[in-house]
């Protein structure tokens, strides 16, 4: 059995949407529902918390011991290093990237590719490739010692801020495997993050009518319903 972590990536100061990762849906702060979401196909030890060293960020940390929950803090800009950082601080073979804006994490993918990644020797496992899986739901789970041999390789801003763009742009011949959505076309690349006003709303709507754990059809179901009755 391969020790295999999650680490939820998120800040508190967001531009678009200050305290977002705080912002409370039913009760619950966003942070915790993701964290309830994950504890239902991991084990809370296995679960990271990884923000900034930013005085901004110190909400999180005191949420994350009141609770607790593992964090780790690291560089703002550079969430690559942050990432890669928080594996290797709690030995973890393979990490688990997940947003914390990803609000709506399909638990059934990530018991699937947390199998994938436990069962066989790839380098790196992820659902994001051609985005057949809406924005907001991604999965990525990459071996440790791999993702530090490639950090060796970023040269440029965007390697370091957006963790896995290298992979992506440097996968030919590569030992990755690439989990899509088959079964539900129109899921492809709708938006689901949680990054505005709007999203949040959204979000608040869709929870609303189908709790915790929403099967892909009915948040899609829900989504369109949502913009449906919306007036703008």
């Amino acid at each position: 059995m391969k020790n295999i972590g999650i680490i939820i990536l998120c800040r508190f100061n967001s531009k678009r949407l200050p305290g977002k990762i705080l912002k409370e849906i039913d009760g619950k702060f966003i942070l915790q529902h993701i964290i309830d979401k994950i504890k239902s196909v991991s084990d809370i030890q296995h679960i990271v918390v990884a923000t900034s060293t930013e005085k901004t960020d110190d909400p999180i940390e005191a949420f994350c011991k009141k609770n607790n929950i593992n964090i780790f803090r690291g560089s703002l800009n550079n969430v690559a290093e942050r990432f890669l950082m928080a594996a290797k601080k709690f030995n973890f073979d393979y990490a688990t990237r997940i947003n914390g804006d990803n609000f709506f994490i399909d638990i059934y993918t990530l018991k699937e590719m947390l199998k994938i990644a436990n069962e066989n020797d790839f380098d790196f496992v992820s659902n994001v490739k051609n985005r057949t899986f809406p924005k907001g739901m991604s999965i990525e789970i990459v071996k440790t010692f791999f993702f530090e041999k490639q950090m060796k390789k970023f040269n440029k801003p965007d390697y370091f801020e957006h963790v896995t763009l290298y992979l992506y742009e440097h996968d030919k011949n590569q030992n990755f495997h690439y989990y899509y959505n088959t079964k539900l076309p129109e899921a492809a690349g709708i938006q689901m993050a949680i990054d505005t006003t709007d999203d949040f709303e959204r979000t608040k709507y869709i929870y609303s009518k189908t709790g915790d754990n929403p099967t892909l059809k009915e948040i899609v179901q829900r989504y369109k319903e949502y913009y449906e009755n919306k007036s703008f």
